[in-house]
């Protein structure tokens, strides 16, 4: 049996529940009723709200795509800000100084980088990799198999997804790819497997179907580029 020790420093709320096997670094503190699951791995000077649960192992039915198997433990990096009631699944990882909001969901297999803020209400999905430094507003919606990298804005309410044929066939899963620094508007739409080039701007409400070089800016529905490199601002 794997044993759980806790540091003197840790304060921990009413009703908490840490499982055998987790990993506490020191000054880590912990909110009423929240769920630490087994193995996880929480580095020090860490904050995490009231009802949470951390460390969840993914489960399926006939109807997901991708097999489930035992996830490896959650690790949660030093200096981290986990909310109320936020969940968050077995076989991520958060490096340091994340922000994670309250009721936000994070899915098994995906990385976060280095003080990047994921809002309140925000849904991650699995096999997603988010780099450092970016922002991810309340109530955006990051599908699976997605890759942001480091800088990028996205607005409340953004919506991402993976599958062009929506379930009607089978087709490999395949999110967008937002390269650095791109900034993306309230309610924009990203269909799959578009790419979104360095510094591009998606503009609110948009739909965007296709690449977006970098540099541009694109607006509308279907989105098309309203700016060209160099033009005047």
């Amino acid at each position: 049996m794997k044993r759980t020790q806790i540091p003197q420093s840790c304060k921990l709320g009413e009703g908490v529940v840490i499982e055998e096997g987790v990993q506490l670094g020191e000054n880590v503190q912990i909110g009423h009723y929240t769920v630490i699951l087994a193995d996880t791995i929480i580095g020090e000077n860490t904050n995490i709200g009231s009802h949470s649960v951390l460390g969840c192992q993914p489960y399926k039915n006939k109807r997901v795509k991708h097999d489930v198997s035992k996830q490896s433990p959650l690790v949660i990096g030093k200096g981290c800000k986990i909310g109320q009631h936020a969940v968050i699944y077995a076989g991520t990882e958060l490096a340091d100084e994340v922000l994670v909001g309250d009721m936000a969901s994070i899915r098994e297999n995906t990385a976060i980088g280095e003080a990047t803020v994921i809002g309140r209400n925000a849904k991650v999905e699995c096999r997603t990799t988010i780099g450092k430094g970016c922002m991810i507003q309340t109530g955006a919606y990051i599908t699976a198999d997605m890759i942001i990298e480091e800088n990028v804005f996205i607005g409340p309410e953004v919506s991402t997804s993976n599958d062009k044929y929506m379930g009607r066939k089978p087709v490999a899963l395949k999110g967008p790819h937002i390269k650095k620094g791109v900034t993306i508007g309230n309610n924009a739409t990203l269909l799959p497997e578009i790419t979104l080039g360095e510094y591009a701007v998606v503009g609110a409400g948009a739909v965007v179907t296709k690449d977006v070089p970098g540099h541009r800016t694109v607006a509308g529905v279907p989105a098309r580029i309203i700016n060209r490199k160099g033009d005047s601002k």
